[in-house]
């Protein structure tokens, strides 16, 4: 039995949270990082007595398209998994429906699903710091439950998840970060972009028919010399500001 975590986790929120339920599972989890342009993910392949953790980040509550492009290129088998969503306190909307669904095109059959809360990505403000030490606690009692029903011999895998089919329509064109006059051209932004729209020739912007403004550029940048229009985030935040005030809870489906 193989215990790996199919994680897409461009700025660290969504892989946090896929550790504090793995760790509960083995000593020994395999990682599958979806954010590495250079692997061939068709050569990876399960089987029925294995258990997978499918942990996505929700975009505008829906699967990131590059996440699911990858991950439907991976052969489930009949192993059994745990889905999670991590979105940041707004809504995660069709996310857990339309992971469900990619996740049985793959062959894997999910019999559980967890939602959970990390920092966004892009208004640090909201949610700032989750998943924190209340979120991990409960991570951990959550990936005990999933555990106990992706052992039981008896499961049929049904689950009854909050979203709906069909799903909503993805959002347009996001925010594409550019350099400051901080930027050295050290290139780190260009081989850590998940998407790969970032030259290492020219390092100033991004691509903005590759961007999916995930904002690992930003995040990652050694120098703080990436950013995206403080004008644009101000009034994303302002209209965020109803939905994520309210500390949202980690949510648990079987």
């Amino acid at each position: 039995m193989r215990y790996v975590q199919i994680v897409f986790s461009p700025t660290g929120g969504t892989l946090k949270a896929a550790k504090a339920v793995t760790e509960e599972w083995c000593g020994s989890v395999e990682t599958i990082d979806l954010t590495d342009p250079k692997k061939d993910f068709s050569e990876y392949s399960f089987d029925s007595g294995d258990i997978a953790l499918i942990a996505l980040p929700s975009y505008g509550g829906r699967v990131p398209a590059l996440a699911a492009e990858r991950l439907k290129k991976i052969k489930g088998g009949g192993a059994k998994c745990v889905l999670l969503c991590v979105y940041g306190n707004r809504a995660y909307e069709d996310t857990l429906v339309e992971m469900e669904d990619i996740a049985k095109e793959c062959g894997f059959k999910a019999s559980a699903a967890i939602a959970a809360v990390a920092e966004h990505s892009i208004v640090h403000k909201y949610a700032a710091g989750r998943p924190d030490a209340e979120d991990v606690k409960k991570l951990k009692e959550l990936s005990k439950a999933a555990l106990e029903k992706l052992q039981n011999a008896n499961d049929d895998g049904g689950l009854k998840l909050a979203g709906n089919r069909p799903y909503k329509k993805t959002a347009g064109g996001g925010l594409v970060p550019k350099a400051n006059q901080n930027c050295v051209k050290c290139g780190v932004c260009a081989k850590r972009c998940p998407a790969e729209a970032i030259s290492a020739e020219s390092v100033g912007t991004a691509d903005p028919k590759k961007c999916i403004s995930c904002m690992r550029c930003v995040a990652e940048c050694p120098h703080n010399a990436r950013s995206v229009s403080k004008v644009m985030v101000s009034a994303a935040a302002l209209a965020l500001k109803k939905s994520c005030s309210e500390r949202k809870k980690c949510e648990f489906f079987v």
